[in-house]
């Protein structure tokens, strides 16, 4: 099945952590924090609807002034998720510029700006370039089992962890694919239609089996409504793929229960891998992972491919070490 979303590190296994997710068929991505962006297109830039910001060290967040100078002038609406305090940083980089001829633009560019303050609490507040900017009154609203946002297409999750300041690592979780049987709708007499997207959305948002689906596109349908348990059959239901993303946690018990349970058989895990195995103590005092941990940990969670990356600069020209030593703590324990 052909995964909607294809992820990318934009800046290797060196640079700054910053993970571009591209979305098949839409004029839409996805960001994994937000370091230096300069190599990315203005055009896929200028895609991005969605930002989770995993911290707000500053070759996580850097890139936000680039992203938001390619933005202004364009009509737009971002989300951008990050951890307690998130709202003001944002706030302040905003308010560091002048925008006293905002009324000259005849778009609007809109900044929705979350914040996990505590695993089941998200607080969100609203930045308009109409307004200058200004935070708008804050919404507070629940959260289920770490779920931050959930659309049609996808679910993102995220969890608090530790770095010496809260630190979120996140699942994205691509909405599950469905096939249509042609040759089954031809056995009943289905036409072929617009008809046929109604049903997969219906599918894809839950809904139960007395779900009315309003068959259309020929004269014998005769725009019918059919109950959606009654068409379950002429579908095919697979997963989605569920991409991980974790940088700068301290190596706790703590912190590994949490990736594990976030990530658990992802597709991709991109985690951070900043130290190598040797140097255990060094990476426990920076709180950081190493090389082994990272790979301990992809194992555990039983992912299929591991993407190591925040490789300290002190492995320069070492990257095929680095790489070995996750690859051989990732099968290490597979028997």
């Amino acid at each position: 099945m052909r995964p909607l979303f294809h992820a990318n590190l934009v800046n290797g296994r060196y640079g700054d952590p910053t993970v571009y997710v591209e979305t098949l068929f839409e004029k839409r991505s996805l960001l994994f924090d937000i370091g230096e962006i300069f190599s990315l297109s203005p055009r896929k830039i200028r895609r991005i609807d969605q930002v989770f910001v995993s911290h707000e060290h500053i070759d996580h967040f850097v890139g936000f002034d680039h992203l938001l100078r390619l933005l202004v002038g364009h009509e737009k609406s971002v989300q951008l998720f990050g951890p307690s305090g998130f709202t003001q940083r944002v706030f302040h980089k905003l308010q560091a510029y002048r925008w006293n001829l905002v009324e000259t633009y005849s778009s609007d560019l809109v900044f929705v700006v979350s914040e996990l303050a505590a695993a089941s609490s998200i607080l969100s507040t609203r930045f308009r370039l109409r307004r200058a900017f200004v935070a708008e009154a804050s919404v507070s609203r629940k959260t289920f089992a770490g779920v931050i946002c959930d659309e049609p297409t996808h679910r993102v999750s995220a969890v608090i962890l530790e770095h010496g300041t809260p630190c979120l690592a996140f699942a994205l979780q691509e909405a599950a694919h469905i096939n249509v049987w042609k040759n089954r709708l031809l056995e009943r007499g289905l036409p072929v239609g617009p008809w046929l997207r109604s049903l997969k959305q219906a599918v894809v948002e839950r809904r139960a089996d007395d779900h009315l689906i309003k068959i259309d596109g020929s004269a014998a349908s005769d725009n019918r409504l059919v109950p959606l348990g009654a068409l379950r059959d002429l579908l095919t239901v697979t997963a989605g793929q569920k991409v991980g993303y974790v940088t700068d946690v301290a190596d706790t018990p703590a912190n590994r229960d949490a990736i594990v349970a976030l990530v658990q058989n992802a597709d991709i895990l991109f985690i951070e891998a900043a130290f190598a195995g040797a140097d255990d103590a060094l990476a426990r005092h920076r709180a950081h992972l190493t090389t082994t941990a990272a790979g301990e940990i992809a194992r555990e969670a039983n992912v299929r491919r591991v993407e190591p990356f925040h490789f300290s600069p002190r492995y320069v020209g070492e990257q095929q070490r680095m790489l070995a030593e996750v690859m051989a703590a990732f099968r290490g324990y597979r028997g």
